[in-house]
């Protein structure tokens, strides 16, 4: 038996470099929709004392042969929380493991390649204006998955913590796309956007989608907080609602979660998850209001992904 090739975050990051990760996705998606994948629900397992948590995912590939899961704790420190992330990739035939990646690099590539794949579906097709909520690495990520899905005249970008970053990365972010521009403030971010991006860590809500201008699409992410979310829970049956995967979103999401409990929403509202979208099985999104897509993250993503890095690792 061989050893498990093992990858560091800055080897997994000059790999995904190589890889079209979206596109991963989709075929990923499609797998799902035919039932040739697996995704478990997430666990969530607290450590005592509130010390923190740590989030199992798992998942199946039948097509490529392999399963695996992700584990990324949650530790409460003085100085701040840390978040890692590592991902074992172990071969269906043989069952033994192929790979352990650090997770870090897939984690911020699947998030925001998940988000543009359901932002090339469900955007529409004249959306101009897009709006970027946060200046980190998930952030940076969605705006360089999404900068060429549409033909966007304008991007515009706040985070809460703007007025903090020093010249040189305020112009880092502008060198990102030359149609970026950072705002002052939220509504100036905003206003008559066509999509918006929430790529926050906030556990709270970052906008009210009853206060925007127009009907819009609204992304979210996922982060470890307890019942996480960055839209008002109440807003829910306002929206066209869609996630990444319907068997699973719903009992993860904070909003969803809360939602459901506070405020009378079902998971049934759900029109649509990417599976079915990328199978034709939802519709699109009409505008007559806003559309609401939210992410929780994937076991199957990160471990296609570290399948991806394992086939370009082992044909070396």
């Amino acid at each position: 038996m061989s050893a498990p090739i093992v990858l560091d975050q800055q080897h997994a990051r000059q790999l995904l470099a190589q890889v079209d990760v979206p596109q991963i996705l989709r075929n990923l998606f499609r797998d799902l929709a035919a039932g040739q994948a697996v995704q478990p629900p997430q666990q969530l397992v607290e450590f005592p004392q509130g010390q923190g948590d740590f989030i199992n995912y798992g998942g199946v590939l039948a097509n490529e042969r392999v399963y695996g899961l992700k584990t990324s704790p949650y530790i409460v420190r003085e100085q701040g929380p840390l978040v890692t992330a590592w991902t074992l990739l172990m071969s269906m035939d043989s069952g033994q493991p192929l790979l352990l990646c650090d997770a870090g690099e897939l984690t911020t590539a699947r998030t925001a390649a998940a988000t543009a794949v359901a932002v090339d579906s469900l955007a529409p097709t004249s959306a101009r204006r897009l709006c970027v909520i946060g200046s980190g690495p998930i952030a940076r990520a969605h705006l360089h998955y999404i900068r060429s899905l549409r033909d966007w005249h304008d991007i515009r970008l706040f985070s809460a913590n703007l007025a903090q970053h020093s010249d040189e990365q305020r112009q880092a972010l502008l060198d990102l796309d030359p149609r970026l521009a950072l705002t002052d403030s939220l509504d100036q971010a905003t206003v008559d956007a066509d999509v918006i991006l929430l790529c926050t860590s906030s556990p709270k809500p970052v906008i009210d989608p009853r206060t925007l201008s127009k009907p819009a699409l609204i992304t979210s992410i996922s982060t470890n907080a307890v019942r996480a979310h960055e839209i008002p829970p109440a807003c829910l049956g306002e929206m066209d609602v869609y996630c990444d995967y319907r068997v699973t979103t719903p009992g993860s999401a904070g909003e969803m979660r809360i939602a459901a409990e506070q405020h009378g929403w079902q998971p049934e509202a759900i029109v649509g998850d990417l599976a079915q979208l990328l199978s034709d099985q939802a519709p699109a999104p009409s505008y007559q209001r806003h559309a609401f897509f939210r992410s929780i993250g994937l076991g199957l993503e990160d471990i296609a992904l570290a399948n991806a890095l394992y086939q370009l690792q082992r044909d070396r």
